[in-house]
């Protein structure tokens, strides 16, 4: 219905966080993902629109970039079923389902198509985000990254493949960097950043898209910090027979959250296992053990290539394997496409 509907106007489309795969990478209406997590190209058109549809979205702080990401004076037509949502930040509230709304919404503007040089500029902002992140992801350009093994994975995976992520960083390298190849394959739970949903809401995936696609694959990406919250599903994928292929990529700790530290003005403390001041010398998890501990195939791998090799293995494998590979702390996720975050500085 909203590919439809877009053809049928020729306007162009941009994805929330948990918006992502309503249209393929290469549909030529898609601009790409807006807000915080989002792309140079979303965030440019999002703040030169003068009418801006909101389907279904809650408008919260990371789409809307603490409410930056639009113009002041852009008119928003909010349809959502929640009146509360419809209504946020002075929009037209058209408060009904978001199929059926969309499908009134196209009888109502019957004829009207959107301005050929708008969706000219939308399309030619949309190919310098994509040479963009072609560059950012291709493994082996500067440390290993979490664009690099979502490239990796994006390269080899099949279509109907789903993809977990939640917490961390990697929602927004997913949101940002991930090349849809076909609709509602994309997972990301970020409303809450709720740590240790990966693994969890995979399984529980697993166990819905068993039952239509036995012979496609639930994928997850997680960090070393919310594998270490909660990780026993690994266990439970092993013993239900319901394969998932997990990717826990280890920047020793809670980097994202080191980074915001770092970004409000803070020195280091405590998030990164090197800065905890309880640790007198090196220490690291065996996060390799520990899920093969738990029934599962797993292999730590050095770079991206090794990371190919294993995920291949992987794919081939019948029963959850779990891939380890290091990221850099500091330089391991996208510098560009985010628009203004809210973030308070601490007193202390």
């Amino acid at each position: 219905e909203l590919t439809a509907f877009a053809e049928t106007h020729n306007i162009p489309v941009v994805e929330t966080i948990a918006g992502r795969a309503n249209l393929t990478q290469d549909h030529a209406l898609n601009i790409g993902p807006v807000g915080v997590t989002g792309s140079d190209s979303a965030n440019t058109i999002a703040e030169k629109a003068d009418v801006i549809l909101a389907i279904g979205t809650r408008l919260q702080d990371f789409t809307t970039g603490s409410w930056t990401a639009f113009a002041k004076d852009a008119q928003i037509i909010g349809l959502n079923v929640g009146r509360h949502d419809a209504m946020k930040h002075l929009s037209l509230p058209v408060v009904g389902d978001a199929k059926l709304g969309i499908a009134a919404l196209g009888a109502g503007i019957d004829g009207y198509k959107t301005p050929a040089e708008w969706l000219d500029f939308a399309q030619s902002e949309r190919a310098k985000w994509i040479t963009y992140t072609d560059n950012i992801t291709t493994p082996g350009n500067g440390p290993n990254s979490y664009a690099q093994a979502i490239r990796v994975v994006n390269d080899l995976c099949d279509p109907r493949d789903r993809i977990v992520a939640a917490a961390g960083g990697l929602p927004a390298e997913v949101t940002a960097h991930w090349q849809t190849k076909d609709i509602g394959t994309v997972d990301v739970e970020f409303g809450f950043s709720c740590m240790g949903y990966e693994i969890a809401g995979a399984w529980g995936a697993r166990i819905a898209q068993y039952e239509r696609e036995p012979d496609r694959d639930t994928i997850v990406f997680t960090g070393d910090g919310s594998y270490l919250l909660m990780n026993s599903d690994v266990y439970s994928s092993v013993l239900t027979r319901r394969k998932l292929i997990i990717c826990v990529l280890d920047n020793g700790g809670f980097a994202v959250i080191n980074k915001l530290q770092n970004n409000t003005g803070n020195e280091s403390f405590n998030n990164l296992i090197a800065d905890c001041p309880t640790v007198p010398e090196p220490f690291a998890v065996d996060f390799e053990a520990h899920a093969a501990a738990m029934g599962a195939n797993a292999e730590t791998v050095a770079n991206p290539a090794e990371f190919a090799e294993a995920f291949k293995r992987a794919k081939a494998a019948d029963k959850t394997s779990v891939i380890v590979m290091k990221v850099d702390a500091y330089d391991g996720w996208t510098t560009q496409g985010h628009t203004w975050w809210e973030v308070g500085t601490p007193h202390v």
